[in-house]
Order: C-alpha cells, then sequence, then structure tokens
C-alpha cells in the first residue's frame, strides 16, 4: 500500500483523459484512463498502463492491438461512463463507442483516436506495460481542450495559456544563455 503522503503527492498529477478500447472474435470492450503515454520523439510508440483485473485486457493481450480516444472538454459523460466496467452501466450508451472501417473501436467526436499494435508486454506489479507502435491515427476535434484527470482534484478541463500572448520563454532563457556566452569588459 502507497503511504499515504506519497500518494497524496501523486495525485497532484493532472493528465489528459482517454478511452481505451480493443476487440476480438466479436467482444469489444472499453475503459476510461489517463495512464497513457507517448514515450518516443523519434517513433510514433506509446505506453498504456493496465490492470489485469479489467475486461479489456485479455482482449489486448490477445488481439495485440487497442486503440486510444483522446477525449475532449465536454465528454464528461464518455469519460464517466467508460471509467466503471460497462456491465455495471448495462452498456446502456451504445452511441458512446463506434467501429471504424477495420473493426476497431473508437469514441466518436474525439480530439482523436490511435490504433496501437503491441510489441512488448511489460508484466509488472498490479499493471502490466503496454509498449506500442501508434499504426494509424483518425483526427476529430484537434482544436477541442481536452478532459483532464488529477486523482487528488478530479475532472478538469485545460485553462487559460500559460504565458502572455507573444511572450516567448524559450527565447528568453535563450537570451540569457547569449549573454553568459558574450565576453564581459573585464576579460
Amino acid at each position: 500500500m502507497i503511504d499515504r503522503e506519497i500518494k497524496r503527492s501523486l495525485g497532484q498529477m493532472i493528465k489528459g483523459v482517454q478511452v481505451v478500447a480493443a476487440s476480438h472474435n466479436g467482444l469489444t470492450r472499453a475503459y476510461t484512463s489517463h495512464w497513457v503515454t507517448q514515450i518516443s520523439f523519434e517513433e510514433p510508440i506509446v505506453m498504456a498502463s493496465v490492470s489485469p483485473k479489467h475486461d479489456t485486457y485479455p482482449l489486448m493481450v490477445e488481439s495485440n492491438k487497442f486503440t486510444v480516444s483522446l477525449l475532449a472538454s465536454d465528454q464528461i459523460y464518455e469519460g464517466q461512463y467508460f471509467s466503471y466496467p460497462g456491465h455495471k452501466f448495462k452498456y446502456a450508451a451504445p452511441e458512446y463507442l463506434e467501429m471504424d472501417d477495420a473493426g476497431l473501436p473508437f469514441v466518436p467526436n474525439s480530439i482523436a483516436w490511435l490504433t496501437c499494435e503491441t510489441f512488448e508486454r511489460i508484466e509488472r506489479f498490479d499493471h502490466d506495460l503496454f509498449l506500442a507502435n501508434v499504426t494509424s491515427v483518425r483526427e476529430g476535434r484537434l482544436g477541442e481542450p481536452p478532459l483532464l484527470y488529477s486523482a487528488r482534484h478530479g475532472w478538469r478541463v485545460t485553462g487559460e495559456n500559460a504565458r502572455a500572448k507573444g511572450q516567448s520563454i524559450r527565447d528568453e532563457l535563450l537570451a540569457r544563455v547569449d549573454d553568459l556566452d558574450q565576453p564581459n569588459e573585464d576579460g
């Protein structure tokens, strides 16, 4: 069990919300996650952290494929629906999941959805890590702000810009570096 102070601190982390889904042998399952992340700049690779207890897990293992739908800030219903196993909601909202031309599930009207093919699964702790190549992407509403989640603060919407319009923190820092590289009058 995680120490209470560590858990509270980890709960401050805020991340984008996704719906991870998989299909195999006619069965489709999906769950809400905030534990999917890009892990490479040079290759389109993501990592998904998945509990073996979840009903989507065996479909991901058997098919070696899964999809990731990036939720927009107005998709709180979709996020909440898939955050509990669908059977608890008696699969009452079929409109929240559609199949693409390849027969893979995605959340309609999301920011984007990715098709991922697993190349390695690391079995550790209470979650396994699925390392996967992003083999295709469909753009949805890329201009929309994403839905966010923090264990400590719950569901959130992306807020205002962190810097003033027209301000480049990077350029300001590079100017400081240039100033350090310039010889001073003493030498």
